[in-house]
């Protein structure tokens, strides 16, 4: 199995590109936050990571969009999905992350406006996606870091 793309990391979380992802890159891509230490669920973030995640998730889905715009992906919209529940019968169980996807006006397989599809791996539906591409992930980590020296996104997590 391949490994995910790192794009940025805090203090508590990882953003990294999915190398199997379940959006093409010509679709708009696809992109986890990842919290360090695992946890089950979001209930077990404390409310100072609850606010960071939710931070993030909003930085990483605004840079997705403007740095595949330029990439030439029009991303239209982005989704956010709490995810974990695929894991359910490993051994270290369910891990919270999110699933950050841009959702390209142009897309033909994950079509702009309908609901993601997310049959089994074992389908073989993804097989031919796309991930993001060493450009793609410059672009969107150039963005996470501009974003993050904003007024808009500035720091303190807890603000």
């Amino acid at each position: 199995m391949k490994t995910q793309i790192p794009i940025y990391e805090t203090e508590n979380f990882y953003i990294q590109a999915a190398s199997r992802p379940f959006i093409d890159r010509a679709e708009g891509g696809h992109v986890y936050v990842f919290p360090k230490n695992a946890l089950r669920d979001r209930t077990q973030l404390t409310p100072k990571l609850a606010i960071e995640y939710q931070k993030l998730s909003m930085v990483v889905g605004e840079a997705l969009k403007s740095a595949m715009a330029r990439r030439g992906v029009d991303v239209g919209i982005v989704n956010y999905q709490d995810m974990g529940n695929w894991g359910v019968y490993k051994p270290e169980g369910p891990t919270l992350h999110m699933q950050i996807y841009g959702r390209a006006t142009t897309a033909t397989i994950q079509k702009y406006g309908d609901a993601v599809q997310l049959p089994h791996r074992e389908t073989g539906f993804y097989d031919d996606f796309s991930p993001l591409n060493d450009e793609d992930v410059t672009e969107i980590r150039n963005d996470i870091e501009a974003l993050l020296q904003s007024d808009k996104y500035g720091r303190p997590w807890s603000e």
